[in-house]
């Protein structure tokens, strides 16, 4: 008899990475395809289904996992997605149960990598902590005595819609000056040609689509002025941000993760730093900034995947 896995699905602002997993989390199976390739979501599950069944491993899967922008876990549904080319209300887990023939669930992508974190990486040993996921957006799952919180509609602890700069960027959720618009990859990129500095015109950063925000990293590495003027800039604002979070929850600490967080301890030094200097009082030096020890691993298909081994077998 074939060990029972879980098929864990991260729908992704840019990618869609999935992959098969068993209850101890080794992952059997991993890929990866452009979201921005599929208009009609029916027609990326029928891929994912693809490629499964050519793994083989079809019918050794004990149910679905998914962690998606604006997922709702009470629902089952993607509920506006601004970083998605779906728009309006998606039943993706109903879409997924009906093509697989297995019991789906779905949360919010960043819950998903908190539970992953959780129970395989660096917060194994919290029992208070926010993940705060940094990629094409912010994502954030609020984990309060090992339990995630969904609040009273499924949407609780949408950190990177909170406005932190009075009519601020332009973000997709319609509003102006939310945090990922800021700390994101794709906030470090807007930086590049909306920040006022006389460095930039030294830069070796070029203003196309092209530049992406890794190349910020990697030049500002090489000592690039104004490479370091983003990162800085960036680590203020997330910094700043997480202060102010800590008010809310109390948490030991926030795990960071995703691509600007892959760019090394540094990073989370600079954010670490700015929340200290500006912490309330009664929460200074409580709080630690942890990056991710999943990177390599994927924290989300795993996280993703533990919703079959908790909550449907």
């Amino acid at each position: 008899m074939k060990t029972q896995l879980a098929l864990g699905v991260d729908i992704g602002g840019t990618n869609t990475v999935f992959g098969l997993c068993d209850r101890d989390g080794n992952i059997k199976f991993e890929t990866s395809i452009s979201t921005n390739d599929y208009t009609n979501p029916a027609d990326l599950i029928s891929t994912v289904h693809s490629k499964i069944k050519e793994t083989g491993l079809l019918e050794t899967i004990a149910g679905i996992g998914i962690g998606a922008p604006n997922g709702n876990y009470y629902t089952g549904t993607i509920d506006f997605a601004p970083n998605l080319s779906w728009k309006g209300i998606i039943p993706l887990a109903g879409m997924f149960k009906a093509k697989f023939e297995k019991p789906t669930l779905l949360t919010n992508d960043a819950n998903a990598a908190a539970i992953g974190e959780m129970i395989y990486g660096c917060a194994t040993d919290l029992t208070h902590f926010v993940m705060i996921t940094l990629g094409t957006g912010l994502g954030s799952g609020v984990v309060i005595n090992k339990k995630l919180i969904y609040g009273d509609d499924g949407f609780a602890g949408e950190y990177g819609h909170i406005r932190v700069i009075p009519n601020g960027r332009e973000c997709g959720c319609g509003r102006k000056g939310c945090l990922e618009t800021y700390a994101s990859s794709t906030g470090v990129v807007r930086s590049i040609s909306e920040l006022a500095s006389e460095n930039k015109f030294h830069s070796i950063l070029k203003q196309d689509d092209a530049t992406s925000a890794r190349d910020v990293f990697v030049a500002a590495e090489q000592g690039d002025l104004f490479a370091n003027e983003i990162v800085n800039y960036t680590a203020n604002i997330l910094g700043n941000a997480l202060a102010d979070f800590t008010c809310f929850s109390s948490p030991q600490s926030f795990v960071l993760f995703g691509g600007i967080a892959q760019n090394g301890d540094q990073f989370g030094e600079k954010v670490k730093a700015i929340m200290d200097t500006n912490m309330l009082k009664v929460y200074e030096n409580k709080v630690d900034v942890r990056i991710s020890s999943l990177h390599d691993k994927n924290a989300a298909i795993l996280g993703a995947s533990s919703l079959v081994w908790n909550d449907l077998v």
